[in-house]
């Protein structure tokens, strides 16, 4: 049976999804399949996110429809925890 994911894994899988997407904008339901969490889970992740200033959440033009972008400070802590995940790799944890 697989591992759960912990608090920070969640967090940087859906940063992570927003990063891939062109533009770094992705859709609500986009998101909600890529990060493969409940819609409650999801929400209250991306509350979180959104307080903390790693995501913005936008309109898109055209067709107004809802979207979460990645911020400045979402893409740094992408990096750090890339970084992280390498050192700790390194060592076989």
């Amino acid at each position: 049976m697989a591992e759960r994911r912990n608090k920070l894994e969640i967090i940087y899988d859906i940063l992570k999804s927003i990063q891939d997407k062109r533009n770094m904008m992705i859709k609500p339901t986009h998101l909600l399949y890529k990060s493969n969490l409940s819609h409650d889970g999801m929400k209250r992740y991306i509350d979180e996110l959104k307080t903390s200033n790693m995501i913005m959440e936008t309109t898109e033009p055209k067709s107004g429809n809802k979207m979460f972008t990645l911020t400045e400070k979402g893409c740094k802590f992408l990096e750090e925890y890339n970084k992280v995940r390498a050192f700790t790799d390194s060592f076989g944890l």
